[in-house]
């Protein structure tokens, strides 16, 4: 059951979208060498309650923590812990909180210090299948072309792209309709409406596609143990252009100092 929103529903969605992308800058701050990724998920939760809201994650079927912290192989739901970063390291920091009633959600994939070329790539190429699978997210056109524009592009560069794990609908719930794959046919599935609000968030595996889950039940990682990224947008389909209610630019301000 799809839930449509209204203008102003979407403008609550917002509000919660761009706490998430503070918190995410907040934590980027702090992304080092020797921090560990309990230490980020404490910096998170305070900065979430300091600014009126409720981390999304925490407690969600039973999940420990206010973030997903996924580092290298992991490539999503991973629970923060007392290992400390090393240099080299990529860590997916996943986010959500809930304000006013209206869920928000995104993700980023940091570099812990210098990485290596290839893994750099990774990461670029996986923020770049969220811009082409953004920019098809219009009316009129179709789930399936979200998926497709976020495949062809990782499947170019010889990257897996994770089929298990999928993009959602965001609003009232933190997981709503319709589910939102990273993979698909141009010109099938769900047509795009106004109202709809979806959750794009290419997971892209260095190796294979094929994933695993770990005996916690939660942390997914690469069956082949190559690092893995992932980036995540909650928008709304618009006319012509979707309406990115999260951001990037203030953890990339963060990041450029």
């Amino acid at each position: 059951m799809v839930h449509y929103k209204s203008a102003e529903e979407i403008e609550l969605i917002r509000e919660s979208s761009l706490l998430v992308s503070k918190t995410l800058a907040e934590v980027a701050k702090h992304i080092k060498p020797g921090v560990t990724s309990l230490e980020l998920d404490r910096i998170a939760e305070q900065f979430i309650r300091d600014n009126g809201a409720t981390p999304a994650f925490k407690g969600y079927e039973g999940f420990p923590a206010s973030l997903c912290i996924s580092v290298n192989e992991v490539v999503v739901h991973g629970i923060p812990t007392k290992q400390a970063l090393v240099e080299g390291d990529i860590i997916s920091v996943d986010c959500g909180v809930l304000k006013n009633k209206f869920y928000g959600d995104s993700a980023y994939t940091f570099a812990v210090g210098e990485i290596a070329p290839e893994v750099q790539q990774l990461l670029t190429i996986t923020k770049e299948c969220l811009a082409k699978a953004v920019e098809v997210a219009v009316v009129g056109m179709r789930l399936g072309d979200i998926g497709f524009a976020v495949q062809e592009h990782a499947e170019k560069q010889g990257y897996g792209v994770v089929r298990e794990l999928v993009g959602h609908g965001v609003g009232r719930h933190l997981h709503e309709d319709p589910q939102v794959p990273n993979y698909g046919k141009r010109g099938t599935g769900m047509k795009l409406t106004e109202g709809l609000v979806i959750a794009i968030e290419p997971m892209i595996n260095m190796g294979t596609a094929r994933v695993k889950q770990s005996n916690d039940g939660w942390t997914v990682f690469t069956q082949d143990r190559k690092p893995s990224a992932h980036f995540e947008h909650t928008i709304a389909v618009a006319k012509g252009k979707a309406d990115v209610l999260s951001t990037f630019s203030v953890i990339e301000e963060v990041l450029k100092n």
